[in-house]
């Protein structure tokens, strides 16, 4: 027999787990500087994305790396700017900054990053930009989350 503590517990846990949704997406990035996608898509009842980068290109890391970077549009060139400042240990991503929302690793052909990515850092309507932060790739290659 269940206490009224316990059952008001068991309760709280599965609404809890009903609202909880992790979403999908999957983009591809080729030798060719572009991403397979200028948009991605989440809606808004997703609690979470779960955002897999693949480089179906051939080329290795050092020459054509390839990451997904997340930001507010407003910051994006400015983030994808310092980021060509720093590092490909660094995944070409300033360290510490707040701009950045979300990034997968640095990676080359053949190979893929997943992330999960809290949506709680996101805003339904709101403007954020993808791109590839390896130096000289943002400008071609972005584009936009949309959440809600």
């Amino acid at each position: 027999m269940f206490t009224k503590g316990i059952l008001v517990a068991a309760l709280m846990l599965g609404s809890a787990s009903v609202m909880a949704k992790t979403c999908e997406a999957e983009v591809d990035a080729t030798d060719a500087m572009t991403f397979s996608t200028k948009e991605i898509k989440v809606a808004g009842d997703c609690t979470e994305l779960k955002l897999t980068l693949k480089h179906v290109g051939k080329m290795p890391v050092s020459a054509m790396g390839h990451n997904l970077v997340l930001t507010k549009t407003e910051d994006f060139k400015a983030v994808a700017k310092a980021g060509g400042k720093t590092t490909a240990a660094d995944n070409y991503v300033p360290k510490d900054d707040a701009r950045v929302l979300a990034h997968t690793k640095l990676i080359g052909g053949g190979e893929s990053d997943t992330i999960t990515i809290p949506m709680d850092k996101f805003e339904k309507g709101g403007d954020y930009t993808f791109f590839c932060s390896f130096p000289g790739h943002w400008s071609v290659m972005k584009g936009k989350l949309i959440f809600g």
